[in-house]
């Protein structure tokens, strides 16, 4: 009996050694494939700012499985050093082809305007920078206040010229500043225009008075208006209820004036013709006396006459 009890633990002994042994073996395999499989990604050791150019402080290597690497990753910083980033790059991320200026670009705004279109600056104060809140990154329309050419009258016009314009720089600033205090002492703000729109600007700015009004980043719609002037000012507005902060155009109600309510007409009284008298239905009969009686399990209503 001992012995057979001593052969048991020996075989049990054997059998975990061998399965711990096979794990093992599998870890290990597994490791060095995935060991294997790896490739290195260069990623920002620091936060790098829009319109930077790279240096190789800013760079380190790291790490990645081959089939979790984005697109258009670089394996040596020395193809990253010298270019110039578009976009903000944030600590431990991956620098990609597409967070970056083409090769040769110069550092700073330059670097940042799309191919296509180009930086224009205009001159504000707390009333045209919309009280500070023009930020890089925001999108405004652009309205001008102009006397309309021919008229002598002096009645100036009111009109949005260019729309859902985005905002390059506020002030000397690329990126929104940490501080929003800053925003109180910027005289100027870099808009991103196409040609035609710089030369409307530039009309705008030295024949009327500029004003920018800022919209809302979804809010992509374009409005067409007719423009304001003294008389269409004195001729009133509608009321229309406010939409809540934020709210997309596609969820505001169709009908934004609320409909005018007519007071009845009058109408004269109809001729009552004397038609013949309705009889009156006749009444129910009454109830008649019932006992509900029980038998059992079963239930029965016997009526009297």
């Amino acid at each position: 009996m001992r012995n057979k009890r001593l052969l048991f633990v020996l075989a049990s002994a054997a059998a975990f050694g061998l399965v711990a042994a096979v794990s093992v073996s599998r870890y290990l395999s597994d490791a060095q494939a995935n060991t294997r499989n790896m490739n290195k990604v260069v990623v920002a050791k620091v936060e790098i700012p829009l319109g930077t150019k790279i240096e190789a402080e800013q760079l380190s290597t790291v790490e990645f499985p081959s089939n979790a690497i984005p697109d258009g990753v670089f394996e040596s910083a020395e193809k990253v050093v010298g270019r110039v980033s578009v976009v903000n790059v944030a600590a431990r991320e991956p620098v990609t082809d597409f967070k970056l200026a083409p090769e040769g670009s110069a550092g700073g705004l330059s670097a940042v305007i799309p191919e296509g279109y180009r930086a224009m600056t205009v001159k504000v104060d707390d009333v045209i920078g919309v009280a500070g809140f023009l930020q890089p990154g925001t999108m405004v329309d652009v309205l001008t206040v102009i006397e309309p050419t021919g008229s002598s009258s002096g009645n100036p016009v009111s009109k949005i010229v260019l729309q859902n314009v985005k905002v390059l720089a506020s002030g000397q600033n690329l990126d929104k500043p940490k501080d929003q205090r800053e925003t109180d002492t910027v005289k100027a703000v870099t808009l991103q225009v196409t040609p035609e729109q710089a030369e409307k600007l530039a009309l705008a700015s030295s024949e009327g008075k500029l004003r920018l009004m800022l919209r809302n980043q979804v809010d992509q719609g374009d409005e067409q208006t007719k423009g304001a002037d003294k008389k269409s000012l004195l001729s009133g507005e509608h009321a229309a209820p406010a939409p809540e902060p934020g709210s997309l155009k596609s969820e505001q109600p169709a009908q934004t004036t609320q409909p005018v309510r007519r007071a009845p007409r009058m109408r004269a009284p109809e001729r009552v013709s004397q038609a013949a008298p309705v009889a009156a239905p006749a009444p129910a009969p009454p109830p008649r006396p019932a006992v509900e009686m029980i038998q059992g399990t079963k239930k029965s209503t016997v009526e009297f006459p």
